[in-house]
């Protein structure tokens, strides 16, 4: 094991033989251990290096032991240290645990107490780091590009994390507008290439019959209005990314030019018989299946297998939660600035319509809907008024909620009449389970007001009836 990769201890002694023992009793475990004697050239150790674990001793000829554990918790809050020290000083011992200490031994001591206290602060800081990992991952709502925290977004970050560093070819799908183009950018901004090109090219917005040429490129003359030599996306990429877009609206016959390009990473521009090597990584993507496109005679089952190495699935909007709301607030807050508006956020029936919404155009159509109200409405808050008709039609209930709503009316004889209010407590009660509690949501499609709401179940509370 080398030592970069075993856990790194600084010991900071001040009596040198003292310092030799505690070496010796660690002798047997697998660590790399850095025997400093002053409190400076502790800290300069660190900001070398930062250390798994240290071991303090209290007493240094130029600081005091309690300022050293401060400044060391400052650099690194989750660094385990373990106090040494005499029986006289247990107490400035317990106030060094108050500071963040891990514990503390009291000397003398043999190897196998000191083994033990550094195992358990080397397992310490590995659960610390696990926990701080978690954290990360639970709690990131950005990520290169992309806005949202649901747990479906957490599996794109962690899937785009674990393949941007290897050369794997990458194969996104989604529906349109889901952000098949960010999700590359992301993949190449994470990776190795970040510093070199990344080219993106749309199959489907380029005529069939210059794809070849914006690909591989052309020489002059290779036809008529080719002037002069032009590079394709494949020799612009060099070093870095070719992300192909809608690659399933790709000619089968240029499908086969590029399965070569992809086995032996070397392009013949049109018009040219001579060959250039080039070192790219390819990121394809499509709203379609693949495997249905190769399955229909579309896509070459070859060049499928080729580039659909990583598969990359991106939810659509209406999976991802509250990410909705989240995306729609940021698109608000950066258009009104734009704009000049004076709009700073959503009354929670307009959250409440965003999140019921199915939006089939995901994220593109989010970002059509807020810009069309920055730009034709102002005010303190958008209102359900404001939002444009599309987004103000039926609303979307949860799967299954149609059905139960209408179940759970109640089987009435066709001359029976129940008191109006019994009819609206009951549809409030029932519209209230199907939205989980949601008031604004509730009310939403009840069509009346979010505050109605809030004043009945008041009222029933007020009246000692229940409101479930």
């Amino acid at each position: 094991m080398s030592a970069l990769s075993k856990p790194r201890v600084l010991l900071i002694e001040d009596t040198v033989p003292l310092a030799k023992l505690y070496v010796e009793f660690l002798r047997g475990e697998p660590l790399d251990v850095v025997h400093v004697t002053r409190g400076k050239d502790a800290l300069a150790q660190v900001d070398e290096r930062a250390p798994d674990a240290v071991i303090l001793d209290l007493k240094l000829p130029d600081m005091e032991g309690l300022d050293v554990l401060r400044l060391l918790r400052e650099r690194d809050p989750g660094v385990s240290i373990v106090i040494i020290t005499a029986h006289g000083s247990i107490d400035i011992a317990v106030e060094a645990m108050r500071l963040g200490a891990f514990d503390f031994i009291v000397k003398p001591f043999n190897a196998d107490r000191l083994n033990l206290t550094l195992r358990n602060a080397l397992e310490r800081r590995t659960l610390t780091r696990m926990v701080e990992g978690y954290r990360k991952d639970l709690d990131r709502d950005r990520f290169y590009g992309f806005i949202g925290g649901s747990p479906e977004m957490q599996a794109v970050y962690r899937t785009i994390e674990s393949v941007a560093p290897s050369r794997a070819n990458v194969f996104i799908t989604g529906e349109s507008g889901t952000g098949k183009e960010v999700a590359a950018q992301a993949i190449h901004r994470a990776s190795p290439r970040r510093s070199q090109p990344f080219v993106a090219l749309n199959c489907a917005a380029i005529p069939k019959d210059l794809l070849e040429s914006e690909i591989f490129g052309h020489v002059k003359g290779a036809f008529t209005g080719a002037s002069g030599d032009r590079p394709g996306a494949a020799v612009l990429a060099n070093g870095g990314t070719l992300f192909l877009d809608e690659i399933c609206e790709m000619p089968i016959d240029l499908q086969s030019k590029l399965l070569r390009f992809v086995q032996t990473g070397a392009v013949v521009p049109v018009g040219s018989g001579q060959e250039e090597r080039v070192d790219v990584r390819f990121v394809a993507a499509s709203n379609r299946d693949p495997l249905a496109e190769v399955q229909a005679g579309r896509f070459r089952e070859d060049l499928y297998y080729r580039l659909h190495v990583i598969p990359l699935i991106l939810p659509p909007l209406r999976d991802r939660g509250e990410d909705v709301v989240e995306i729609a607030r940021i698109f608000l807050a950066d258009y009104a600035q734009e704009e000049g508006k004076s709009l700073t956020g959503f009354a929670p029936e307009v959250e409440a319509r965003l999140r019921a919404y199915d939006w089939p155009g995901n994220v593109r159509q989010l970002q059509n809907v807020v810009r069309n109200v920055v730009v034709l409405q102002d005010g303190p808050v958008v209102t359900l008024d404001m939002l444009p008709p599309q987004v103000t039609g039926p609303v979307r209930l949860p799967s299954g909620g149609a059905a139960t709503f209408a179940q759970s009316a109640p089987d009435l004889a066709d001359d029976a009449i129940l008191p109006l209010w019994r009819v609206e407590k009951d549809m409030i009660q029932r519209a209230l389970r199907l939205c989980g509690d949601d008031v604004p949501r509730a009310a939403l499609m009840l069509e009346i007001s979010p505050s109605t709401v809030y004043r009945k179940l008041q009222q029933w509370r007020g009246a000692g009836e229940s409101a479930a």
